[in-house]
């Protein structure tokens, strides 16, 4: 059974199911420090969860940006549910609440080996690219 949940702020299970996922893909597999992977942001996000049998499995948050927008970040599956298009679907959804909600763009700071993934997903690299917790990185958007 898949379940999708979605809840604003740091005082929910979806929250808490986020960071589970977090910690397991960025801190312990990419060994992103996790004093910069939980950050000051946390409170102002809204977040969104894949669940398989109750289980959450895939994760992304999103915070609009001052010029309505929204900025997704912390996307990420955990490595035994990779492969089954899962980050496209939590992707897809949060497009959809976006445009539902009638934010005019999304932007990403996509790792450099990820760019083709959200190349698919219509997101065009914008900007130079930077380095994030020692990860390269390009800027990608997509208008809505």
């Amino acid at each position: 059974m898949k379940e999708i949940k979605h809840s604003r702020g740091a005082d929910s299970d979806v929250y808490q199911d986020s960071l589970k996922i977090r910690k397991a893909v960025f801190v312990k597999e990419q060994g992103v420090p996790q004093n910069l992977e939980i950050d000051d942001s946390e409170n102002k996000c809204t977040y969104f969860n894949i669940y398989l049998n109750h289980q959450a499995v895939a994760t992304a948050r999103f915070s609009p940006t001052e010029d309505n927008g929204v900025h997704i970040q912390r996307v990420a599956v955990l490595k035994d549910f990779r492969q089954q298009q899962l980050g496209s679907e939590l992707i897809e959804i949060i497009i959809k609440y976006a445009r539902e909600n009638n934010y005019s763009y999304a932007i990403l700071g996509a790792q450099n080996h990820a760019q083709e993934f959200y190349k698919k997903l219509g997101f065009d690299v914008v900007g130079e690219q930077y380095t994030e917790v020692g990860i390269q990185h390009h800027d990608m958007k997509l208008n809505l």
